[in-house]
């Protein structure tokens, strides 16, 4: 293996699921401006997430859909067309 090339300046982070609001404290070499009060009282820096495990549908199950920023609409609204071709063409 080659040697020093792994980072060496690894911190405690809190890493933050927007979409339900699960947090938890872990190591990372994520740079990030803002910081965040922890359960012990200590203020570390935070990392938002989009989606963790306790969101992801294949963890928990259910067929829930996470649509940040309108990101799903406008995926529809890009292809709609071709959907709509797709469905003339099967008719």
């Amino acid at each position: 293996m080659r040697k020093d090339i792994h980072p060496k300046d690894y911190r405690f982070v809190v890493f933050k699921d927007m979409s339900n609001d699960y947090a938890f404290l872990s190591k990372s070499t994520s740079k990030t401006k803002e910081t965040i009060k922890w359960e012990d009282g200590k203020e570390y820096p935070l990392i938002k997430l989009e989606i963790s495990h306790t969101s992801h549908p294949f963890y928990t199950g259910k067929m829930k859909l996470v649509d940040t920023a309108g990101r799903v609409d406008k995926f529809r609204s890009r292809y709609q067309k071709h959907i709509d071709k797709n469905k003339k063409t099967e008719e």
